[in-house]
């Protein structure tokens, strides 16, 4: 067989140009997809992708996507970990798409746009209508964020505070099962704060705040495991008893809580210097927590050292656990 100059066939060549014009000519089985199946699909994609980049590169696959991918279905069904955003990467965009979420319907969007402008942007009355409509939906990290707010009349004064109101928010998300939530009504309860005093009902809260959390943690433990299959055999045994306080004394007897996204940009947000915070304010001690005083001496401080100042009581009994009272030493002592 003869070829030509480049070493082809002209019988193969004629071929692949068949085959192209074929190819061509054949019908985008994928742009015959009806539109609510592709919407579909988004939806699954925005409420389990791993990341916000995850989800916006695959919006970036084709102009399809990108178009479908603002449907309110999908802004609506948006998951956490798409809109758990890094201080440093804030931006109009970011800002803009929270809003596009928002305006879905989206709940926890509400939740995290409000914290974000009640503290971090300081806008206090529109950060509070949108944990408000958060809450309205029963979203208990929002019913627990506003019961914080309440306790401490957060952007307002002393006399602001409404107590009873913070109780009644508290109760409304530890029925919903938030363990902050249970831990700070159990305190409510022991100290006669806002409510009468109770202490059997607050050590009883107390209980179910630890008992969830110890649960919440060996979940996450029993999925870290690499055979999946044999947990009996490959389980952690000696971090198990350091954890529940069985069999370490140089540990806290439970695990720092990782906390909601929204509280880690907070964090964040003051400790870059993104944000302003007045002369003398002060994060929350709390290292999962990343609330900021809104007025000087709004948070409750230490009555033994008074070095370490925490939004809540819940924040307070957590992070003596976790750390403090490994460093604890009162004033006195300080002095000598």
């Amino acid at each position: 067989m003869e070829e030509n100059s480049r070493g082809i066939s002209p019988r193969r060549s004629k071929r692949s140009t068949v085959h192209k014009i074929a190819a061509a000519n054949e019908p985008n089985l994928f742009d015959e997809l009806p539109d609510d199946l592709v919407v579909s699909v988004l939806c699954k994609l925005s409420s389990s992708a791993a990341s916000s980049s995850d989800f916006i590169n695959a919006l970036l696959t084709c102009k399809r996507f990108k178009r479908l991918g603002f449907h309110q279905l999908v802004l609506s069904n948006v998951g956490s970990k798409v809109l758990a955003v890094k201080a440093k990467n804030w931006s109009d965009s970011v800002h803009r798409f929270l809003i596009h979420c928002v305006n879905a319907g989206n709940v926890e969007a509400c939740y995290t746009l409000g914290m974000i402008r009640f503290y971090s942007l300081q806008n206090r009355g529109s950060g509070m209508s949108l944990m408000a409509k958060a809450a309205v939906k029963s979203y208990a990290p929002a019913l627990y964020s506003l019961a914080v707010i309440q306790f401490n009349g957060s952007g307002g004064s002393r006399t602001d505070k409404d107590l009873q109101a913070g109780v009644a928010l508290c109760a409304r998300a530890a029925f919903l099962g938030h363990v902050d939530a249970l831990r700070e009504l159990g305190h409510c309860f022991q100290d006669g704060y806002g409510i009468r005093q109770n202490i059997t009902a607050g050590r009883r809260l107390l209980m179910q705040a630890n008992t969830r959390e110890l649960a919440s943690l060996l979940k996450s433990l029993v999925k870290q495991q690499p055979n999946h299959h044999h947990h009996h055999r490959g389980f952690n045994y000696e971090q198990f008893n350091c954890i529940s306080g069985s069999g370490c004394s140089s540990m806290s007897n439970e695990p720092a809580s990782e906390g909601h996204p929204v509280n880690v940009f907070l964090k964040e947000w003051f400790e870059l210097g993104l944000g302003e915070m007045g002369e003398g304010l002060r994060l929350c001690s709390h290292k999962g927590c990343g609330r900021p005083e809104t007025r000087a001496h709004e948070f409750r401080r230490c009555s033994a050292c008074g070095t370490v100042h925490y939004c809540s009581r819940g924040c307070q009994a957590l992070d003596w656990k976790l750390r403090h009272k490994l460093e604890c030493v009162p004033f006195e002592r300080w002095l000598e």
